[in-house]
């Protein structure tokens, strides 16, 4: 597992806030021919369990660029769990987080629930989701770096969903004020509170960190989320207005934010980037249905020293 460390940094990274070489050249690379549209993002494809390497070429390339990229193929509702699963392994991602509530195989199913225990998280419902990275509420040494997304069946009406590359919004932030990234890379920036189970028992520790880090090997990690409940954030005032700028740019109509819906047969690979949900409706032969996968890897490929041979 990769742990994000914002104190050593043993490869040279742009992220640091303290680096005047490597951020401009880098900066300027990254946003070179930068996607403008979902659709820049979109790879059709035949079956995701046997990418072509043509497929997987044009899919990295996009995840490279972007963080992230858009599969379209012809599976259909076909529910196979696989589907995602062998994608993922195509991209070296192979140390899933088997969460609380997810399936057998690793994955989690994302449909409303109206009994059992799901039917009290959110993501079980058909009620909007704000702006968030997965596992935020992680412990620091099993943070996600790597979300996929697979559609199963798509809602009724409703459930699109919105997209950002974290590196971009770290960009944005910087420049506007180099402070504000070291505002956000402070230990206790945010803070998940303890998660107490039926009976009074701990469920999950209190969990402070940052919202930037920097992993190992120079890639920038990103731990956010809009919730208004059940999370505390500093009270330092550059850390505040920081905040207050991110939100700014994500409820924007900015080039860098993509809105879409995804359909049966499509998906999202990516490195755990910036995303939300729209509420949803159902009917009886349109049942939302989204297969999650969260691994602890990144992306084969995709660190930030090999894609811009820092």
């Amino acid at each position: 597992m990769i742990q994000p460390d914002t104190q050593f940094h043993p490869a040279p990274s742009p992220f640091n806030p303290d680096d005047e070489s490597l951020y401009p050249r880098w900066r300027d690379a990254k946003l070179k021919d930068y996607p403008t549209s979902l659709g820049d993002l979109v790879v059709e494809i035949n079956d995701p369990r046997a990418l072509t390497e043509a497929e997987h070429a044009a899919l990295l390339a996009r995840c490279r660029k972007a963080n992230m990229a858009l599969y379209a193929g012809k599976t259909g509702a076909d529910p196979d769990p696989e589907i995602p699963l062998s994608l993922a392994r195509r991209f070296g991602l192979q140390d899933i987080n088997k969460n609380w509530l997810a399936d057998e195989t690793g994955l989690t199913s994302l449909t409303v629930r109206e009994e059992g225990i799901r039917q009290h998280y959110i993501p079980y419902t058909n009620r909007v989701i704000h702006w968030h990275t997965d596992g935020y509420y992680n412990t620091a040494d099993t943070q996600i770096h790597g979300l996929n997304l697979h559609v199963v069946q798509q809602a009724a009406s409703g459930g699109e969903n919105a997209l950002m590359d974290h590196e971009v919004a770290y960009i944005l932030l910087r420049e506007k004020n180099p402070d504000y990234i070291r505002a956000l890379m402070a230990p206790r920036v945010m803070t998940i509170p303890a998660r107490i189970d039926e009976g009074g028992t701990v469920g999950r520790r209190e969990e402070p960190g940052p919202v930037f880090a920097i992993t190992p090997a120079g890639n920038l990690h990103m731990r956010y989320t809009l919730r208004a409940h059940n999370v505390f954030w500093t009270d330092d005032p550059v850390a505040v207005e920081a905040l207050a700028y991110l939100r700014a740019i994500l409820e924007s109509d900015s080039p860098y934010v993509y809105r879409g819906r995804l359909e049966s047969g499509m998906g999202l690979v990516s490195n755990n980037v910036l995303h939300d949900r729209a509420a949803f409706t159902d009917d009886a032969t349109h049942k939302r249905h989204y297969y999650r996968a969260r691994y602890f890897d990144r992306l084969a490929g995709t660190d930030v020293a090999e894609v811009y041979a820092l």
